[in-house]
């Protein structure tokens, strides 16, 4: 294994030797060992003195600059501090160099997705400890080349390791003016433009689903496994209202129903709802992965004979795995006959919305009660960014409000419907809205369109090279729902085996071993999983905007060559 610690910024010969961010063709196609690196990190020969910049209206400015030595300096000579100020710009653009060097590399496919050490590896190599005495902010910039040389680049073309993936570069700006900004979304009195525009965006989205002149409400929620139990919080508390004072002693046993390819944070917001995780009952599911209308009519039935009360639906429109969009307008139909809330996890999914070409897949959504929508996924927004949107206008603020009279003062001089907070769960809430907006802004639905069409094309891409290619099974047959694809890399010594036991034992290691080898030489991420009586195979999914043919070529050609000796 490599040891960590050799050249951040430095870009090495042309052919990549002993440079880590710059392997070159040997490691990246596999032709080489992978190389040691020795040696103490360098450190940025601009870190330790450089000209402070001026802050005097002049141009061009004559004024002499100062140096700025950041190894006498700390935190408490950055503002407020009373003569802080060339020292906090001088800083801050040196932090920024830093992050848009790293912007440069994380889109060059030259350049490694992952510089992969063992946890006992990084912790040995740097002392992480926090200390009573302040660093300097010369070792302070050190620190943010090291993080950022060991994260994984995400926005990198042939990272395709999870749902949220991509670097939005105006989604980033927002995000960065975001923390500028630094305040807290409970109120209009602190944050008037981003609760205004969650206003405007929420509304949008609504209108999107198809719910009339976008009526409702909604919010924007630290993920989307909180924006389902908002869902589930809100459907219990719309079929008895008195749980929110007297809890569940007060009510019958609740029974919500989910396939059982749905995401596990329905059980999850069960859970802590105190509603039980048994109480969650899983619905069959076709061989696609969508689940059975029958089977969730007959388990309703099922529960209303045994005493219990069905309260929630929670229909997926793209499943994690599969990519799968469950039958809405049947599901509908049962849950209207039975009186039942109907909740979309459209957190994978519900992008395809954007796209005139694709949304037809959730057909059916307008009838729901809430839906989960996630745009941190497939519309390639910067994390995080979800989005829980409720049919009912009132009906969150009914059940979450506290009336806290030190934040919700009710003879304040504006209007008190822009006061979010008290609907929320959270008091403290981060602006989680002003990514999207900005981005939709520079985007237009359109461009939010063109990239959800590009991502499902490139998997309808990757089905066609995969599906008659020696050595790759597909483990559901048909185009890709979503941009899921789900395959089976089988090598050499497992293809003329007999489909018995051994070799499926065999084929559960392929995907976990390949997996390692790609982490070790750091030239693609992709996800595997069991399912059900599935052993490991690859999931791949594709929400990059940088992914294009060639690095779906290159994927299949890198697990053929890590593969093909096991």
């Amino acid at each position: 294994m490599a040891t960590p610690g050799a050249g951040f910024w430095s870009f090495g010969s042309e052919d990549g030797s002993g440079d880590p961010e710059n392997p070159g063709p040997a490691l990246l196609y596999g032709d080489g060992e992978k190389p040691m690196e020795t040696g103490a990190a360098k450190e940025d020969p601009c870190s330790a003195a450089r000209k402070a910049p001026c802050t005097c209206n002049k141009k061009p400015c004559g004024c002499q600059k100062e140096d700025v030595n950041y190894a006498f300096l700390h935190a408490s000579d950055l503002l407020p501090a009373s003569d802080g100020e060339l020292a906090t710009l001088s800083f801050l653009q040196d932090v920024m160099d830093i992050l848009l060097q790293y912007l440069v590399t994380n889109f060059d496919r030259s350049t490694k997705v992952i510089d992969f050490h063992y946890p006992n590896e990084l912790l040995q190599e740097y002392n992480w400890d926090l200390a009573d005495q302040p660093q300097t902010l010369e070792e302070i910039l050190s620190n943010c080349r090291i993080a950022l040389k060991y994260a994984i680049k995400t926005g990198h073309p042939r990272y395709f390791n999870q749902l949220s993936t991509g670097l939005d570069m105006v989604g980033l700006a927002a995000d960065w003016l975001t923390s500028t900004a630094n305040t807290n979304m409970f109120t209009y009195e602190i944050a008037p433009v981003f609760v205004l525009l969650e206003y405007v965006t929420l509304r949008k989205m609504r209108e999107i689903i198809g719910w009339p002149g976008g009526a409702g409400d909604g919010i924007f929620s630290p993920g989307g496994a909180i924006s389902n139990m908002y869902a589930m919080l809100i459907a219990r508390f719309k079929m008895f209202p008195e749980v929110k004072e007297k809890g569940m002693a007060a009510i019958p046993r609740l029974v919500a129903f989910t396939s059982e390819h749905s995401h596990f944070s329905v059980k999850k917001g069960a859970a802590a709802l105190g509603i039980g995780t048994d109480s969650v009952i899983l619905i069959r599911c076709d061989d696609r992965g969508k689940m059975i209308p029958s089977d969730l009519e007959r388990r309703i039935v099922e529960a209303k004979q045994k005493g219990f009360v069905p309260f929630l639906v929670s229909a997926t429109a793209g499943t994690t795995v599969y990519g799968a969009f469950d039958p809405l307008i049947a599901i509908a139909d049962i849950c209207k006959k039975y009186k039942i809330w109907m909740h979309v996890d459209g957190a994978w999914g519900g992008g395809l919305l954007m796209s005139r070409k694709h949304k037809w897949k959730l057909n059916g959504v307008e009838r729901a009660n809430s839906v989960t929508w996630n745009p941190h996924k497939m519309m390639g927004v910067p994390l995080q960014c979800s989005a829980l949107l409720v049919r009912e206008e009132g009906l969150m603020q009914s059940c979450n409000q506290m009336h806290a009279s030190y934040l919700f003062q009710q003879d304040k001089h504006y209007d008190l419907s822009y006061d979010t907070g008290d609907k929320a769960l959270q008091c403290g809430r981060h602006v989680d809205v002003f990514k999207l907006w900005l981005m939709w802004r520079a985007k237009g639905t359109v461009g939010f369109e063109a990239h959800i069409d590009k991502c499902l094309e490139l998997a309808e891409y990757l089905y066609n090279k995969i599906k008659n290619r020696e050595g790759f099974e597909l483990v559901i047959e048909g185009k890709p729902q979503h941009t899921n694809v789900c395959f089976w890399y089988v090598p050499p010594s497992l293809r003329n085996m007999e489909d018995n036991e051994e070799r499926m034992n065999r084929l559960s290691k392929v995907a976990p071993v390949i997996k390692a080898r790609m982490m070790e030489y750091g030239t693609t991420m992709v996800s595997y999983q069991p399912l059900g009586d599935k052993v490991n195979f690859f999931r791949m999914v594709i929400s990059n905007p940088a992914a294009a043919h060639q690095d779906i070529d290159f994927l299949i050609e890198e697990i053929e060559r890590l593969g093909q000796d096991l």
